[in-house]
């Protein structure tokens, strides 16, 4: 037998034993929790999705490959080091060490939650471990801290404590005597239970801590890359670069792990959605503005001061749109226009009258009927109405639709922000760039594509392409208003105008923030125009 089968039988081996020892549901989350790791570092480590870890630990699933044969060994590694308590022998049900007298009149309850000090994390994530002493809670020994350096169980493994009446010991015989009855002990009053949060505030709790831990997520790829790289920040991009997607898609599921919609990934989609070939587009028109004033021309003499802007993560602020979550249903007319609803609807658009201000259609080139997103109408119909009154409403011939919501991806959006705004601050070069790749190819990769076998949403695609062009619109319009003249807009995040820009818009890189946008050509930066002869 070669070296080479010798080393795929005991590799077998090895899993039949691991299969063999497999714990219980409740043993693996004791493990767990005894140990002060997150399900989030779990799943990293094993390499599958926090929900995964938490349907193996209540018994939903059973744990198969292939995370399966890391995560016995991790659970085989942590019961050595945390043994399961020894059972109770039989007859002894009842007999503990000795202790301190207890009442046996009630079950002592333990103090809530909310009344003590919250667990000590290190910056790695684990619990903070100290010199053992009693739990602040339930008295128990243990060596994990709470913030204010005392010891406390973290989690769920304080467990309440009954008061269990002494044993009775063997007595000599003794005459029979009438007994007096004792009076009955007074009756105590019941605790005060603790407050119950709010759903706000419950969800408020869920979302810190799902932040929390798919952060981890991303700060354990990047260290993992460094660490393969040995250090050359080049390299290890490069590799985040490439893992992007899988990745993105793996936070995805995570911050979808407690959210309130089911969504469909693969609904049969009408053919304007369809691409006819690989190099030709679909039907779907996403309002992608080229604009440039009539009235000023770098050809033209002139001194005219100009600054081109950038708006900074211009598609991470998209995913904040609405969104159909199901399969797309037809509508004939304006039936299928509800706030509720979102997916892409044929119109026919009435003329827009004011060159001096960006086409919220884009740069269009034939005139008549044409198919837009949710996002792009829904700016029309907003500057159709009495606070903008610049264009007439647009006709709706027919629809595809679904209902829809506006925070299906927000707790993605939120997880990548955070993570960008805090590498923008430790000036990570490395942590900003494998943000951004991930959130660029998530949107780029969720239609009809071959490197995301996992979701195909084109509408998704498109509009939240739109809604990036619809908010670099509403920044255009914002400058117009307070009297700069808006010389040029293009794509997904360029803003030329001319005027003081700071007096409008917070100079910086954070997402609500504008830069200065640089590059080689001669209309970046700070440039000058001429004046066009009307």
């Amino acid at each position: 037998m070669s070296e080479g089968q010798l080393d795929s039988v005991e590799a077998l081996l090895e899993e039949a034993r691991l299969m063999a020892w497999m714990p219980s549901p409740v043993e693996r989350l004791r493990l767990r929790e005894a140990a002060g790791l997150s399900r989030a570092q779990v799943a990293a480590a094993v390499g599958v999705g926090r929900q995964t870890v938490a349907n193996w630990e209540s018994g939903e699933t059973d744990p198969q490959p292939p995370g399966r044969g890391k995560y016995l060994k991790l659970l085989k590694g942590l019961a050595e080091i945390h043994p399961a308590p020894p059972p109770e022998a039989p007859g002894n049900a009842g007999i503990t060490a000795p202790q301190a007298p207890v009442a046996p009149t009630a079950a002592q309850s333990l103090p809530a939650a909310a009344e003590l000090p919250p667990t000590a994390f290190r910056p790695d994530g684990l619990v903070v471990q100290g010199v053992p002493e009693p739990c602040i809670r339930c008295g128990v020994v243990t060596p994990f801290k709470a913030t204010d350096g005392r010891s406390l169980h973290p989690g769920a493994m304080c467990q309440p404590l009954a008061a269990t009446p002494p044993a009775d010991t063997p007595r000599a015989a003794t005459p029979a005597v009438t007994r007096v009855p004792a009076p009955a002990a007074p009756v105590q009053p019941s605790p005060t239970p603790a407050r119950v949060p709010s759903r706000p505030q419950r969800r408020a709790q869920s979302s810190a801590r799902a932040q929390a831990e798919t952060n981890t997520l991303i700060t354990g790829a990047v260290h993992e890359e460094l660490e393969r790289a040995e250090g050359d920040a080049d390299v290890a991009l490069q590799a985040l670069v490439k893992r992007a997607i899988p990745d993105v898609m793996r936070l995805f599921e995570e911050t979808r792990a407690t959210a309130r919609y089911q969504y469909t990934a693969y609904p049969s989609l009408p053919d304007i959605l369809h691409k006819p070939s690989k190099r030709e587009p679909d039907q779907i028109w996403e309002a992608r503005p080229n604009f440039h004033h009539p009235h000023y021309s770098l050809k033209a003499p002139g001194n005219v001061q100009v600054t081109a802007l950038d708006a900074n993560a211009a598609y991470l602020s998209a995913l904040k749109c609405w969104l159909p979550i199901g399969k797309l249903e037809h509508h004939a007319g304006g039936d299928g226009v509800d706030a509720k609803r979102s997916g892409v609807h044929l119109i026919t658009p009435a003329p827009w009258n004011h060159p001096h201000l960006p086409d919220p259609l884009g740069d269009r080139e034939e005139p008549g009927a044409l198919w837009i997103t949710d996002a792009t109408l829904r700016l029309l119909l907003r500057l159709s109405g009495p606070k903008y009154g610049l264009i007439e409403a647009p006709t709706v011939h027919e629809s595809w639709t679904s209902g829809a919501t506006e925070n299906f991806l927000d707790a993605l959006r939120k997880v990548l922000a955070a993570a960008r705004e805090t590498a923008l601050a430790q000036d990570d070069t490395i942590t900003e760039g494998y943000v951004k790749a991930m959130y660029s190819k998530f949107i780029s990769t969720m239609g009809e594509s071959i490197h995301n076998r996992e979701i195909q949403r084109p509408d998704w695609m498109h509009i939240i392409h739109s809604q990036a062009y619809a908010n670099l619109w509403g920044k255009a319009y914002k400058a117009h208003q307070a009297g700069l003249e808006v010389i040029a807009m293009m794509g997904t995040d360029e803003l030329h105008v001319s005027g003081d820009w700071r007096q409008v818009f917070t100079e910086g890189r954070g997402l609500t923030q504008m830069k200065i946008k640089h590059g080689d050509a001669k209309a970046s930066g700070e440039y000058t125009v001429g004046q066009v002869a009307r």
